[in-house]
């Protein structure tokens, strides 16, 4: 490929809508093209880079026994409703009608149309176990795209879909796939990716993890222990609290707190810890729009992930009125005096002897406020997210440490989830019906590459690992305008091209600087240099995009000595 034929240009500045390195990075290199909020157009640079990532995934995939498929973009609705999620999922599932009014969605995930492909074929219990994928276009109505390619509503995804007889048989396929996903992420140039816990959410089923980039753009809060191998994302995390009980055992007195609505307004107008207070936290169920109120200790906050499982239904911020039972700032547990409700109470303020609490009246708060005396027996439940420096669940010891980190794959133990909500059964060896036990893996393919440019990039641009690199070489020929030297730069292109070595050959009449920065912005792993000067020595001169390799080589062994240091590339990659 020539340089000067590459739809796509590049520019040095940096555009003002970018958040993160490798949105501008790849935006300013010609990766891609904005269309609409989390929609992007791919030029053939990162087109050619997905296509080796999703070859690798393919590779991956099957040697772990899976069966490549493809299901449609578009599903319709009554699948989904199969199912249960027609009505169950949000905003983010796009859902519109064909011209015959019957309801159609735009695929975000595709479970039930897996059970939908195979739940007649599958029904014997000869079929299994088996494992289908796919590698498809997807949306989801993200309502804050950013970063580039790490949160879209229009992406690629690798999707897999496994069917088994036993739990035990599932598990067994769980560890295999969880392999293979180590696999794929070492050979994609980011073998730093870690394993983590996380919260099934929408997906459903009891087992999950998360595959994560530590990265401090990332969107994901991250548990990790320093003492043990204990690894989760915050909102699966359970958050064990040791209270050591500031304050005595006081009388229960409202007094007033004049503009003071706030926990940290609070505490400090009466001069006490915020660990002794507690704080009120108000949503309201999607479907019903029934208040559900959570009392927590003032300095923890609500994962809504672990309530929204605790509830079995989706959740957002209340919406409080002056007409309405509660008075934001001031709601506190004691006589709360309202039966349309659900109260909630975290695990975090279990044990403590002495609370201030909202008075349930404007300016008013409770001093003294204790659960057991002015409440009586409640059930705490872990709803809160875990602190720095918090309990770790595994080992007991006070050496959790927060982090971040971009989401570039996860795999769920679905159980029967989909398969008996859509009557997908098969027959044992014995004549009974059972429904099988299903595991769902995926990777999205573009954030995939936007997350290896983000781990490994300099102020200048991408430097691409060589397995997933858009070309091998970047040829730059200094000097068109010389003959000798253009000569030598076009056969030596023919040369690399015969030798199935991936070349981009930038031959255009430009300064060196301007080449430079564009080889730069392409990231390609090694750089041929070809100029008069280094011909008059016999050399060319070979440089690595990360800076670690600098040399100049004789002619004749220009060949030899690239293909020899793509090969020592690809072996540090394996190893």
């Amino acid at each position: 490929m020539k340089l000067r034929n590459l739809v796509g240009d590049r520019f040095k500045e940096r555009p003002a809508d970018c958040v993160i390195d490798s949105h501008a990075l790849m935006v300013r290199g010609g990766y891609m093209k904005y269309m609409a909020n989390g929609i992007y157009s791919s030029y053939p640079t990162l087109k050619r880079i997905t296509k080796k990532i999703e070859e690798i995934i393919r590779e991956e995939m099957d040697l772990v026994d899976g069966q490549e498929v493809l299901f449609p973009v578009v599903l319709p609705g009554t699948l989904w409703e199969e199912s249960g999620r027609y009505n169950s999922v949000g905003a983010e599932l796009l859902r519109f009608k064909d011209r015959n009014g019957s309801p159609l969605l735009l695929g975000m995930t595709h479970e039930e149309a897996a059970v939908h492909l195979v739940r007649e074929y599958a029904q014997s219990y000869a079929k299994y176990p088996f494992m289908i994928y796919q590698i498809q276009t997807k949306f989801r109505d993200e309502a804050r795209p950013r970063a580039g390619l790490i949160r879209v509503r229009e992406f690629t995804m690798k999707d897999a879909y496994s069917f088994h007889t036993s739990q035990e048989d599932l598990e067994q396929y769980y560890a295999r796939c969880h392999q293979a996903y180590e696999s794929i992420f070492t050979r994609a140039g980011i073998p730093e990716v870690i394993s983590v816990a996380s919260d099934s959410g929408m997906m459903g089923g009891s087992i999950s993890h998360e595959f994560m980039l530590l990265t401090p753009v990332g969107e994901d809060s991250l548990a990790l222990c320093s003492e043990c191998d204990y690894k989760s994302n915050i909102e699966a995390a359970e958050n064990i609290v040791e209270n050591h009980n500031g304050l005595p055992l006081e009388e229960l007195k409202l007094v007033a707190t004049p503009d003071a609505s706030s926990i940290s307004e609070v505490a400090t107008f009466l001069q006490v810890p915020t660990e002794n207070t507690c704080k009120a936290v108000i949503y309201q169920k999607d479907q019903t729009e029934e208040y559900v109120v959570i009392f927590l200790r003032g300095d923890m906050e609500v994962s809504e992930a672990k309530l929204t499982n605790y509830l079995g239904d989706n959740i957002h911020p209340a919406i409080l009125d002056e007409s309405g039972p509660l008075i934001a700032g001031f709601i506190g547990p004691y006589q709360l005096g309202t039966e349309q409700c659900i109260i909630l109470y975290d695990q975090s303020l279990a044990g403590i002897n002495s609370l201030v609490c909202g008075g349930n009246q404007q300016d008013c708060h409770y001093t003294g406020f204790n659960v057991l005396r002015d409440v009586g027996e409640v059930n705490y439940i872990d709803l809160s997210k875990i602190q720095e420096g918090g309990i770790c669940p595994h080992c007991g010891k006070p050496s959790i440490t927060l982090s971040r980190g971009i989401e570039v794959g996860n795999i769920f133990q679905l159980g029967t989830k989909y398969s008996k909500a859509m009557e997908m059964q098969y027959l044992d060896k014995n004549g009974d019906l059972h429904y099988p036990i299903m595991g769902c893996y995926g990777i999205g393919v573009g954030r995939l590459a936007a997350s290896v440019c983000e781990a490994h990039h300099d102020e200048y641009g991408p430097i691409w690992p060589i397995t997933i690199a858009p070309w091998q070489v970047h040829l730059c020929c200094l000097r068109i305008d010389d003959p000798q030297t253009k000569e030598y730069a076009d056969q030596l292109y023919e040369a690399l091209q015969r030798e199935h070595i991936e070349v981009i050959y930038d031959d255009r009449d430009v300064r060196a600087g301007v080449m430079f920065s564009d080889a730069d912005l392409l990231g390609v792993p090694i750089r041929v240099i070809v100029s008069p000067r280094n011909l008059q020595e016999n050399c060319v001169e070979l440089v690595t995009r990360d800076k670690t390799v600098n040399k100049k080589v004789d002619q004749s062994q220009i060949i030899p000595t690239t293909k020899e240091l793509i090969n020592t590339m690809l072996k540090a990659i394996r190893a």
